[in-house]
């Protein structure tokens, strides 16, 4: 069975992955790809931009971009005319084989990568198809070098383990894991407020507990961490949409214009209008409803 599955020009790709095994894939120039099995996934965002649905929400990825899934997340990924998008996913059993390298345990999260590691992923990811397009995905040594390479990517998510509470590091992995997936839900719902009992469910851990472990390990609680990601997203659409102030505002989850607007100023030390004149010799979407259907951006590198 074939390990490398590809969606390019508008094809659309529904990857039933295998039980067993690891799976590179990706897409280019308007393709998209969905992931239908169990699995940890890992996308990286080479040139231009996609959108991203999941179970943790909705995600845009630039270039330099990566984002990583829990199993049962089910991404679907959507590149833009000019995107080029890579994506490893590893089976359960893969994972364990591979937790061996302890420098390449992965978690759910987002970041970005400078161009040169940009360049090194991509080569090594076409080694890592290469070879497992030779053996069937039997030999996980296959992918040591490009998962050591992504663990890499990852160093600043590793340094926030030993702050999580547990006795062993195998424990504290297990936490970590957990709110990363929950850190990732807060930035994937950021139109709307969302609910520490939601967080909660994720995690599989009760509400005063999660809210505790989650100020511990990223110095916020969970409802200033919703803030300042749904104030980040309405300075983002304030520098690249036309959409109105108050468009804006209920685009990130604000019921009024007034909350909206002390909220900005005390996050950005200025007026939401004063930061789109600030921004105003940037690139615009065309229409309001352009940036409010979530339009795939036609960015280049």
């Amino acid at each position: 069975m074939s390990r490398v599955f590809w969606a390019d020009r508008g094809q659309m790709q529904l990857l039933d992955l295998p039980e067993t095994g690891t799976v590179c894939c990706g897409a280019s120039r308007l393709g998209s790809l969905q992931l239908a099995g169990q699995a940890f996934s890992i996308w990286l965002q080479l040139r231009g931009s996609a959108w991203v649905e999941a179970r943790e929400g909705r995600f845009r990825l630039q270039a330099g971009d990566w984002i990583a899934f829990e199993r049962d997340s089910r991404p679907s990924v959507q590149v833009d005319r000019d995107g080029v998008c890579i994506a490893l996913a590893l089976d359960a059993e893969a994972q364990r084989t591979l937790s061996q390298y302890s420098e390449a345990v992965l978690y759910a999260g987002r970041g970005s990568m400078p161009r040169r590691d940009r360049r090194i992923a991509l080569k090594l990811w076409r080694l890592a198809a290469e070879r497992l397009g030779a053996d069937g995905g039997t030999d996980p040594g296959a992918l040591r070098p490009l998962l050591l390479h992504l663990g890499a990517l990852q160093r600043e998510l590793h340094a926030r383990i030993p702050r999580c509470p547990g006795r062993s590091r195998q424990r504290k992995r297990q936490v970590f894991g957990r709110l990363q997936r929950a850190r990732l839900y807060l930035e994937g719902n950021s139109d709307r407020v969302v609910r520490i009992g939601e967080l909660a469910q994720l995690t599989s851990f009760s509400s005063w507990y999660f809210s505790k472990t989650f100020h511990s390990l990223y110095e916020e609680s969970p409802q200033a961490a919703s803030v300042r990601i749904r104030l980040e997203r309405a300075a983002e659409l304030l520098r690249s949409s036309a959409m109105t102030i108050g468009e804006v505002a209920a685009a990130c989850g604000f019921d009024n214009c007034c909350s909206f607007a002390r909220a900005f100023k005390g996050r950005h030390g200025m007026s939401a209008t004063q930061y789109r004149r600030a921004h105003a010799a940037r690139p615009k979407s065309a229409h309001p409803s352009e940036a409010a259907r979530k339009a795939l951006p036609q960015a280049r590198t």
